[in-house]
C-alpha cells in the first residue's frame, strides 16, 4: 500500500506539470498573438495609407496618422505597439511604463536584468504566483514587442536602443 505522502507527491507532480504544460501553451499563444497583432497593425496602417493617397486633398496627411504624438497617452488595457525609433514611453499604459522605468533605473545604475518576481517585490506587490505571472506576461509582451530584451530565460532588461521616458535612444 502505497503512502499518503507518495500519493501527495504524485498529485503534485501531475499537477505541477499540467502547470508547466499550461504555461509552454499560454508563451506559444501569446507569441502567436503577438505576431498576428503585428499582422493586423501593418494592414490598418496601409489601408489607412491608401485611404489618405486617395483622400481628395492628395495625401497631405499620411505621416502623422500612423505615429502617435507625444502627448497620446495610452488607455489602460491597450495594445503595445513595436517600438521604434523615438516613440515615446506615453504610448503605453502606466504599468508597462513603470516595468521600462524600473528596468532604466536599474541599467542607468549599472545594474543587471530582473526576475518577474524582483520586480514585484519591488513594486511592493504581493509576490504570489498571480502576480508574479501578471508581471511576466507584461514583460514577455514588451519583449515581443521590441521594448525589452531577455538575455537569459525569465530575466528582463531594456532593450538596445530603448532608453528614458522619451523613448530617445
Amino acid at each position: 500500500m502505497p503512502s499518503v505522502v507518495g500519493l501527495l507527491e504524485q498529485h503534485e507532480l501531475a499537477a505541477r506539470r499540467r502547470v508547466d504544460g499550461l504555461r509552454e501553451e499560454a508563451d506559444r499563444i501569446q507569441a502567436e498573438l503577438a505576431v498576428a497583432e503585428q499582422e493586423w497593425q501593418e494592414w490598418a496602417i496601409a489601408r489607412r495609407r491608401v485611404d489618405t493617397v486617395l483622400a481628395p486633398d492628395g495625401g497631405g496627411t499620411a505621416d502623422t496618422e500612423d505615429a502617435p504624438g507625444p502627448g497620446d497617452a495610452a488607455k489602460p488595457k491597450s495594445q503595445v505597439p513595436v517600438w521604434r525609433e523615438g516613440l515615446s514611453w506615453s504610448v503605453l499604459s502606466v504599468d508597462y511604463q513603470r516595468i521600462l522605468q524600473t528596468l532604466a533605473d536599474r541599467l542607468r545604475l549599472g545594474q543587471g536584468p530582473l526576475t518577474c518576481q524582483e520586480m514585484a517585490a519591488m513594486f511592493g506587490m504581493e509576490v504570489v504566483p498571480a502576480r508574479v505571472e501578471a508581471l511576466r506576461s507584461k514583460a514577455k509582451r514588451l519583449v515581443a514587442r521590441g521594448w525589452l530584451a531577455e538575455p537569459a530565460p525569465g530575466r528582463f532588461t531594456l532593450a538596445q536602443g530603448v532608453a528614458g521616458p522619451g523613448g530617445a535612444s
